[in-house]
């Protein structure tokens, strides 16, 4: 079950909330790998691009993408944007993120999970 929230979301303290983390297929130059999310192959660190950070975090900015450790996200909250469309967001440990980047990563992850 995902949470709908609306309003305005402001994260406490570090915390960090990100959008655009991957659970369905994949591509990989040409090929098109199957969502592997609830199987043991998709045990593995994620990508996500900062939504919102709170007052006190100083290690990431908003709209960088973050390489988050495998599972230390929470489940999704659907937030309706002002302009109506819906964010996926998801709350991540600041403690588990490895990386941080200015563009979207292209599949680096693979060499590092």
């Amino acid at each position: 079950m995902i949470n709908k929230v609306t309003g305005k979301i402001i994260p406490i303290r570090d915390n960090v909330l990100v959008t655009d983390m991957e659970f369905g297929e994949r591509k990989i130059g040409m090929f098109v790998l199957p969502s592997d999310d609830g199987k043991s192959e998709g045990v593995r660190h994620r990508w996500g691009r900062v939504w919102a950070i709170g007052p006190d975090q100083e290690d990431v900015e908003i709209g960088e993408w973050i390489l988050i450790e495998h599972g230390r996200w929470t489940r999704t909250v659907e937030f309706e944007n002002e302009d109506g469309t819906i964010s996926e967001v998801r709350m991540v440990d600041s403690d588990a993120i490895l990386m941080s980047t200015d563009e979207k990563p292209e599949q680096i992850y693979r060499s590092l999970s």
